[in-house]
């Protein structure tokens, strides 16, 4: 009978989870400052329930004491991409990190499975500190669209409640709800380059809304407040007809403004 702390046992797993979460975060906020677009839209992980550690090593025939080596994916990361295209580029990113080392691939995009299940999975080893030192761990990553990812969220809830016995009624269903999503992942891709222009041209415009707001607030910490009511009245009335090339103008007009008067601040300071 294996009688070993679970607790214990999941805790480099749990270490791992949240390493690699922060790391993959981190990678999508650099690339999102460097290039102005992230092929990662967001990242989640987990750590394997007790119980599905113990289905899965029954259903492989893993034994207990092969636990770390015999299941893969105790630890699990998922990274999130609006296009299909974007899912090969990630990829390409964790294969060139020097922070782990990718075991092997499994791509379920070319060759999907008669479910309709699409993902890429990609098995890595991890070294994770501990307290008692470097433990390597194996964890796995799968890569999705949201589509992907919204399908094989619903499949892996019924498979769980039909303890993966699903009707055919239902598995027929799924498989039609999986040619669905690929369908409309296919016409995303189709017009993808509209779609980040307009995510871009959102992005600026938010920018400089931000930047507007923030340089009129600075006015106060100066004293021009009559300069800064003035400035806000505009700001509305730019904002109602959502004129972007008159906002720019107004920001130049603040930040001037505001150089200004740094530069009589200092000049009273000599």
């Amino acid at each position: 009978m294996d009688v070993r702390d679970w607790g214990t046992f999941l805790l480099p797993y749990e270490q791992t989870v949240e390493e690699l979460k922060v790391k993959f975060k981190t990678m999508r906020a650099e690339l999102k400052k460097r290039e102005e677009y992230a092929p990662i839209e967001f990242v989640t992980g987990r750590v394997k329930r007790i119980s599905s550690i113990l289905d899965k090593a029954k259903r492989l025939n893993v034994p207990m004491d092969q636990l770390e080596t015999g299941i893969e994916d105790i630890a699990g990361i998922r990274i999130m991409c609006q296009f299909v295209e974007d899912i090969r580029r990630v990829a390409e990113y964790i294969r060139a990190r020097k922070d782990l080392t990718v075991l092997y691939e499994k791509d379920y995009i070319t060759n999907f499975k008669e479910s309709g299940y699409r993902s890429f999975h990609m098995i890595i080893e991890y070294p994770v500190q501990t307290a008692l030192g470097q433990k390597k761990v194996l964890a796995e990553i799968q890569i999705r669209t949201l589509a992907m990812n919204f399908w094989a969220t619903i499949e892996h809830s019924l498979s769980y409640k039909y303890r993966e016995s699903l009707p055919d009624d239902i598995r027929a269903r799924l498989k039609k709800a999986g040619e669905a999503a690929n369908t409309l992942d296919t016409e995303m891709s189709s017009i993808r380059e509209d779609i980040l222009e307009a995510q871009r041209q959102f992005e600026d415009e938010s920018n400089i809304t931000t930047q507007v707001l923030n340089a009129i607030h600075k006015l106060y910490f100066f004293h021009l407040v009559n300069e800064a009511i003035a400035f806000q009245s505009r700001f509305n009335a730019i904002w109602q007809d959502h004129d972007m090339d008159e906002m720019k103008v107004l920001l130049d007009e603040v930040k001037e403004l505001l150089a200004a008067a740094k530069k009589k601040v200092n000049e009273d300071e000599l």
